[in-house]
């Protein structure tokens, strides 16, 4: 990099590679007097491995420091193309021509407005003190927002005490304006500066001689004088302002407060909503016989669907209350295959699944067989276990759940968030002793095993039948528990045997049975 400065009727010339100045400063007197600086450099390649720099960039920096720098122009040649192209960049205005240009287009509610001043002082007691220049500038749109802070010719992204001074002084001014002039409801809280800030175009250009950066990348300043400074400065104009100019007052501050009483109102409507889906709303009071967890960890949340109030007695004496919720259906809920969508959303207990499931949850159908997406952050369970008792009537329940789940909340199945708890057939009795065989097949080993000891063998009726105990080995411990996971691989193929079996395929379902009866023919209820 090469640095060549003219003053004092002198040529300064330095020459730097890799951070380090090379043959000291070197000074050439001049025959008349001329100013000014010449910076050019070249990428170290062995430093700089991605010298691709957009010419954007360029032009970025150029036009921020003509902002900054009232009345000078900067020129940007770009010869790397075939044809060199220029472009020079000029606010002769400074930062008032720069918010004018910003607004063009729209309707301010004033006149940009624009006010400077010099200050004198230090951030500490025992630090001397410095200079700084203050110029200001702003104006009101009804919807827009746009804030710039430059020091010392440097455009500060991140603000720091001019982006402090701008926040305190507006929200200040503004909240002195509107009470008194009676504009607050009775109680209504203060603005704040996002009520302000969504309709403010402000820019603050300010120049000291101690600056303290609060980083190496100086994008933020954190000096306290420059913050009180500016701070007593804005909010002695922007008084004199409101004082001075009525009708603007009126108009920007009634603005404010639409914009706070908007973001007041959607903050409200967030929150029900919030409310609603996150599940702090009290379920159990909302949805009958809902039995809840005293968990909150939705990682280690079961929710068990059962069939009937005896097992829901059964289940709750049974379950680890820590983790484990239940939900009884009464009896044989409605076919959501063939149902239309008025009628699923008027029925008691599946609306009530659903808001157990997760709350506040919105299922919207697309036609008989699309089916809503269902927000898996809505919900509030690691599981859920459909546990009905092992005979015709239970396995038709568990169908016609699974087939509400399939229609309404596909996405849980998706997922794999869907299980069916095994109940026992059959309980075996040795003495004290229990065993329980879920199939002809485990009843048969476990005999098998006893050998000649006697043992009685009697059939399940049903989970209410259950004690606590029998319901926690059986069906609920984690330990012992038999769970058939739901999967989603053959959806299509799951679909049209729901179709055939629950649908409106009549004869689809005839040629079914006529096909494979027999094979279910000593699970059927003939009597």
């Amino acid at each position: 990099m090469d640095v060549t400065v003219y003053r004092d009727m002198t040529k300064f010339s330095l020459h730097f590679e890799r951070g380090e100045n090379v043959g000291g400063l070197k000074k050439e007197p001049l025959k008349k007097n001329k100013t000014g600086t010449l910076i050019t450099w070249k990428p170290d390649r062995d430093v700089f491995t991605d010298i691709d720099v957009p010419s954007e960039y360029f032009t970025d920096v150029l036009r921020r420091q003509a902002v900054c720098n009232a009345g000078i122009s900067f020129t940007f040649r770009d010869e790397t193309k075939d044809e060199p192209t220029e472009e020079s960049f000029c606010y002769e205005r400074g930062i008032t021509q720069y918010i004018d240009e910003m607004c063009e287009g729209n309707a301010p509610m004033c006149p940009t407005q624009y006010f400077e001043c010099d200050r004198v002082g230090r951030d500490r007691a025992d630090k001397p003190d410095y200079k700084l220049k203050i110029q200001f500038a702003f104006t009101f749109l009804v919807s827009g927002s746009h804030i710039e802070h430059y020091h010392n010719s440097s455009w500060l992204e991140y603000g720091g005490s001019p982006d402090r001074a701008v926040r305190s002084a507006f929200v200040s001014e503004i909240d002195a304006y509107l009470k008194q002039n009676g504009k607050y409801n009775k109680s209504e809280p203060k603005i704040g500066f996002s009520d302000v800030e969504d309709s403010l175009i402000c820019v603050t250009n300010t120049f000291s001689t101690n600056p303290s950066y609060e980083n190496q990348t100086k994008k933020s300043i954190n000096n306290k004088f420059i913050a009180e400074a500016m701070t007593a400065f804005i909010r002695e104009k922007l008084m004199i302002f409101f004082i001075e100019n009525k009708a603007e007052a009126e108009k920007i501050t009634n603005q404010i407060l639409v914009n706070k009483r908007s973001r007041e109102s959607a903050e409200r409507a967030r929150l029900d909503i919030k409310k609603k889906l996150s599940g702090n709303l009290d379920i159990q009071n909302r949805v009958q016989k809902f039995v809840d967890c005293r968990s909150k960890d939705v990682s280690q949340r079961e929710l068990y669907i059962v069939e009937g109030d005896s097992a829901l007695t059964s289940c709750k004496l049974g379950r680890d209350a820590s983790f484990q919720a239940i939900i009884p259906v009464r009896g044989k809920i409605l076919n959501c295959l063939k149902a239309d969508l008025d009628k699923i959303f008027k029925n008691d207990i599946i609306t009530d699944l659903i808001k157990v499931l997760g709350c506040g949850v919105e299922v919207k159908l697309k036609g008989k067989n699309a089916a809503s997406e269902f927000d898996l952050n809505n919900l509030r369970w690691s599981k859920i276990i459909i546990c009905t008792d092992a005979d015709v009537d239970g396995y038709q329940i568990r169908t016609l759940i699974l087939s509400m789940l399939y229609r309404l909340t596909p996405t849980l199945i998706k997922e794999g968030r869907v299980y069916i708890a095994e109940s026992p057939l059959f309980e075996i009795r040795v003495g004290d002793k229990s065993h329980f065989a879920y199939t002809e097949k485990d009843k048969n080993e476990i005999i098998k095993k006893l050998g000649n000891k006697k043992y009685k063998i009697m059939r399940s009726k049903g989970l209410g039948e259950n004690t606590p105990d029998m319901m926690w080995e059986t069906t609920m411990s984690p330990e012992t528990r038999r769970l058939i996971r739901v999967m989603p691989e053959d959806t299509d193929a799951t679909f049209k045997m729901f179709d055939v079996l629950l649908g409106d395929n009549l004869a689809g379902r005839k040629d079914f049975i006529a096909e494979n009866g027999y094979k279910y023919i000593d699970l059927a209820d003939l009597s």
